[in-house]
């Protein structure tokens, strides 16, 4: 396997790239992704057997199923650090690191359904902040305290919008290789 094809199986829909200006359609179109992604992500997945929930998308990577536990894990994150940046001022988040609790056993063996049921419900409490904030609060801000750097919410919108779709596009990039249905 090429360096190339590796990078495609890490970016199936490429890397994230910040819009020029975060328009209210562009916002919006975000929000309805991010709603939408736990309805999606179950019909990708739900009928999928244990040997294929446990396949990596990729060499060296994840399998199916750390995939979807990992969603639930970043989004659930993404939810407190809203949180925090509504309620404080420019707080410094605590950062995790997600290959470490990849592989805890929650992650590694745990059926997928209790964690598809938590992204309903956490999903529909991100859209529904999300579509809730006024332009000030789209401003607000926290600090990830592994590059010092500044996170606005409107940032955060599109980036975990693009999330959601990025790491459905491991799966179903998946399915198709491996032909499942």
């Amino acid at each position: 396997m090429t360096a190339l094809d590796l990078e495609k199986l890490k970016y199936p829909i490429g890397k994230f790239e910040f819009p020029i200006e975060f328009t209210p359609e562009y916002l919006s179109a975000k929000i309805n992704e991010i709603e939408s992604f736990p309805e999606r992500l179950k019909k990708e997945t739900l009928h999928l057997t244990n040997e294929q929930l446990n396949t990596p998308y990729r060499p060296d990577g994840w399998t199916v199923r750390q995939v979807i536990h990992h969603c639930a894990e970043s989004h659930m994150n993404c939810y407190i650090r809203i949180k925090w940046a509504l309620t404080e001022n420019n707080p410094v988040i605590k950062a995790y690191d997600e290959t470490l609790w990849s592989e805890l056993p929650d992650n590694l063996n745990m059926p997928i359904q209790p964690t598809l049921t938590l992204l309903e419900g956490l999903h529909y409490r991100l859209a529904f902040i999300m579509k809730n904030l006024s332009l000030a609060d789209l401003e607000k801000s926290f600090i990830h305290p592994e590059n010092n750097c500044e996170y606005k919410i409107k940032q955060l919108i599109g980036t975990y919008a693009w999330h959601g779709n990025h790491h459905l596009a491991h799966i179903t990039t998946l399915k198709k290789y491996k032909n499942w249905n």
